[in-house]
C-alpha cells in the first residue's frame, strides 16, 4: 500500500499512511486478478483477493503478521500531491511563516515522485499562480510557451470548417500558457519543500518483510486526490457529502507527445477541434498543441463525454482514427511519438459540486471538481480551492484555545469563502453549457446555446440546466447499437493499445491483489458481456480488461490485466453495473509520466 491508502474516518481525522513490501513468512501469495465466468452452470471461483472485500481479519493469508501501527502528528495532512494539494500546502506555510507560526504539514502522494503522475494538456491560466507566488518567473516556474495563435475548428471526416475565436469565448486562450503540468507540479513541490512542507511520495519495496505503516494525526485532512478519489468516494458516504447536488459527470482525455519536423513546428500555437470521429450526440474534442522547450514537441490528446450511449464505442481508437484527419495527419507525418497516457476528467460544473466540508476534513481540487469544462481548464481553479482552504482553516488550525492537539477542526467557511471567490462566478457562467449538449441536435445544438447565451449574456440566464444522471447508467444494450469499425493502426500515426501503454511507463508489482476489484465476480459475463458486449474492453484506455474464452471452451471469462492500470478511473466511472471498484494499489505503482 502507498501514503494513505486508507483512514479512519473519525473526528480526530486519521491518515494511515501504508507501505507493505514482499514477505515470505507474512504476505499473501499474490497473483494477477483473472475473473472466470462462464454462462453455463460452472460455480465461480472467488478471483477478487483485495483486502477491502476481504478483510485481512478474516483472511488465513495475514494471519500472523504484526499489525500495530505507530503514530506520528501534524497540524495538516494533505492527501496528493498535484496543483491543489502543493497550492494549499505553500500558502499554510506561507501564512505561517507572515504570522511566525509554528505549523507542520505533511503531504503525502501515491506516486513514486511528485508530478509522476500528472496528466493534463495543458493550457495553463496563470491567475492563481500569481495570486501565490507574484515572482513566479524570477522562480523559474516552467512556462515556458505563451499562447501566441488560437485555431479552433468543427471537423468533418474530410474537411475543417473554421470558427472565428472571438474575445470573450471560453475557449479563447489569450495569456495562457501552454505547460507540461508534471513538470509544473514538480516545480511546485520543490517551492513547497524550500517552504518546508514535508512531501511523502510513495514508497518502492525496501526490504524483505511487512512493514506496518504509520498514522497521521491531523487537525484538518484536505483531500486532494485529484478526480474520482478512492477516499473521496468513502467520505461522500460517510458523510453523505453529494445530497445536494447532482451527480458527478465525466470525460476520458487520451494524450500524447510527439517530436516533429522542424518546419512544421510552430512554438505558441493552440488548436481545438470539435465533431469527426464522434458523432453530433457524443460530447467529445480534440487538442493539439505546440510547445517551445528547446525542441520541435507537441502535445495532442482527444476528451470523450463517459455520458456516451454506444457500448461499441472505444475512446482510444476514436483518438487514433481522429490522427489521421487531414487537417491534423500533416502536423505528425514523419514524427516520432515519445508519451502516451490518460486520466478521467470532472466535467459537472456547479450542479455537481459536493458538500466541501466535514469534522476534521475538506475537499479541495479536482476531488470535488472545479473544471472550467468549456474551457478545458481546471488547474487554476485547483489550486485556488486549495489556497481558499488554506486560507480558511489556518485561524483554526493556530487557535491556542484547541484543548486537543488532534481534535477534528470543522472548517465551513471555506465553502462560503470559495462561492465568493472568482471561482464560483466563473463556474455559474458556464454552467449551462455542458448540459446544453443534451438535445436532439447535440453537439451543433450546443454550440448555439453557447453562442447565445453565454457569448451575449455571459451565463446569466435565469436557470440551470441539469445534466443526464451517472455516467453509468447511459450505455445502451449492445442490441440496439451498430458496431464501429475501426480501421487498423498503420504503426506510424496510429497505434495499438499495448504499444501506446509502454510509453506511460506503467509498472505494477505483480505480485500484490489486484487494486481493480469486483464486488461481484459473476456480473462481468453475466450482464456486462451479455447485455452490453463487454464495454470494459474498449472504455478502458490501458488494455486492462478482456474477454478470453474458458480453457474449457465453454463461455468466456474477463481476465484483469491489473499492471497495465495508468489509474484513469474510467472503469470505476463508465462500468454499467458499477461493480468494479479501483482502489489504491502499493506505493509507486501506476504510471511514470514524465512532463506529461
Amino acid at each position: 500500500m502507498f501514503p494513505a491508502s486508507r483512514y479512519s474516518i473519525q473526528a480526530h481525522r486519521c491518515i494511515r499512511a501504508l507501505k507493505t513490501v514482499p514477505a515470505d513468512h507474512a504476505a499473501p501469495q499474490l497473483y494477477t486478478v483473472v475473473h472466470r465466468r462462464t454462462c453455463s452452470s460452472v460455480t465461480t471461483p472467488r478471483i477478487t483477493t483485495h483486502y477491502t472485500i476481504h478483510p485481512r481479519d478474516k483472511d488465513p493469508r495475514w494471519e500472523g503478521v504484526e499489525m500495530e501501527r505507530f503514530a506520528d502528528e501534524a497540524d495538516v495532512v494533505i492527501v496528493g500531491g498535484g496543483p491543489a494539494g502543493l497550492s494549499a500546502a505553500i500558502r499554510l506555510k506561507q501564512l505561517a511563516n507572515e504570522q511566525e507560526k509554528e505549523l507542520r504539514v505533511c503531504l503525502v502522494e501515491k506516486a513514486s515522485q511528485i508530478g509522476a503522475h500528472t496528466l493534463s494538456g495543458a493550457c495553463l491560466e496563470p491567475s492563481a499562480l500569481i495570486e501565490l507566488f507574484p515572482d513566479w518567473k524570477e522562480r523559474g516556474a516552467p512556462l515556458h510557451t505563451p499562447v501566441t495563435e488560437d485555431v479552433f475548428s468543427i471537423l468533418t471526416e474530410k474537411y475543417r470548417i473554421p470558427v472565428p475565436m472571438l474575445p470573450g469565448l471560453p475557449m479563447n486562450n489569450h495569456g495562457n500558457y501552454i505547460v507540461r503540468l508534471g513538470n509544473f507540479v514538480r516545480w511546485l513541490g520543490e517551492q513547497a519543500e524550500e517552504l518546508g512542507v514535508e512531501l511523502y511520495p510513495g514508497y518502492a519495496a525496501a526490504e524483505d518483510v511487512f512493514e506496518r505503516g504509520m498514522e497521521l494525526h491531523a487537525k484538518v485532512t484536505m483531500f486532494g486526490e485529484g478526480c474520482h478519489g478512492h477516499l473521496a468516494k468513502q467520505l461522500y458516504k460517510q458523510f453523505n457529502l453529494r445530497e445536494n447536488c447532482e451527480p458527478q459527470t465525466y470525460a476520458i482525455g487520451l494524450k500524447e507527445v510527439w517530436t516533429i519536423d522542424e518546419k512544421k513546428w510552430r512554438p505558441g500555437r493552440v488548436e481545438h477541434s470539435v465533431g469527426w470521429p464522434l458523432n453530433r450526440n457524443t460530447y467529445g474534442g480534440s487538442f493539439l498543441y505546440h510547445l517551445n522547450e528547446g525542441e520541435p514537441l507537441v502535445a495532442l490528446g482527444f476528451v470523450v463525454g463517459l455520458d456516451y450511449t454506444n457500448p461499441y464505442l472505444s475512446p482510444f481508437r476514436e483518438f487514433q482514427r481522429w490522427k489521421h484527419h487531414p487537417f491534423v495527419a500533416p502536423t505528425l507525418e514523419g514524427g516520432n511519438r515519445i508519451a502516451y497516457g490518460a486520466r478521467a476528467l470532472n466535467e459537472g460544473g456547479i450542479q455537481s459540486i459536493p458538500k466541501l466540508t466535514f469534522p476534521g476534513g475538506m475537499l479541495i481540487g479536482c476531488s470535488p471538481g472545479f473544471m472550467n469544462v468549456p474551457k478545458i481548464k481546471g488547474t487554476h481553479t485547483a489550486m485556488k480551492s486549495g489556497m481558499l482552504a488554506a486560507e480558511s482553516a489556518f485561524a483554526k488550525i493556530t487557535d491556542e484555545n484547541l484543548n486537543s492537539e488532534t481534535t477534528g477542526l470543522h472548517v465551513p467557511e471555506y465553502a462560503e469563502n470559495l462561492k465568493k471567490s472568482w471561482i464560483w462566478k466563473e463556474l455559474h457562467a458556464v454552467r449551462n453549457i455542458r448540459p446544453s449538449f443534451h438535445n436532439y441536435f447535440g453537439l451543433y445544438g450546443g454550440m448555439v446555446y453557447t453562442g447565445i447565451f453565454y457569448w451575449v449574456l455571459r451565463g446569466k440566464e435565469p436557470w440551470t440546466l441539469k445534466h443526464c444522471g451517472l455516467d453509468s447508467a447511459q450505455l445502451k444494450p449492445a442490441k440496439d447499437c451498430t458496431p464501429i469499425e475501426y480501421p487498423k493502426p498503420d504503426g506510424k500515426i496510429s497505434f495499438d493499445l499495448l504499444s501506446s501503454v509502454a510509453l506511460s511507463g506503467t509498472n505494477h508489482e505483480g505480485d500484490q491483489p489486484a487494486h481493480l476489484t469486483l464486488k461481484d465476480d459473476s456480473v462481468p459475463v453475466a450482464r456486462n458481456l451479455a447485455i452490453y458486449d463487454g464495454p470494459e474492453q474498449r472504455f478502458c484506455p490501458a488494455g486492462v480488461y478482456e474477454y478470453v474464452p474458458l480453457e474449457t471452451g465453454e463461455g468466456m471469462r474477463l481476465q484483469i490485466n491489473a499492471q497495465n492500470c495508468v489509474h484513469c478511473k474510467t472503469c470505476d466511472i463508465k462500468d454499467p453495473s458499477q461493480n468494479i471498484n479501483w482502489v489504491v494499489p502499493e506505493g509507486s505503482g501506476g504510471p511514470a509520466y514524465n512532463g506529461m
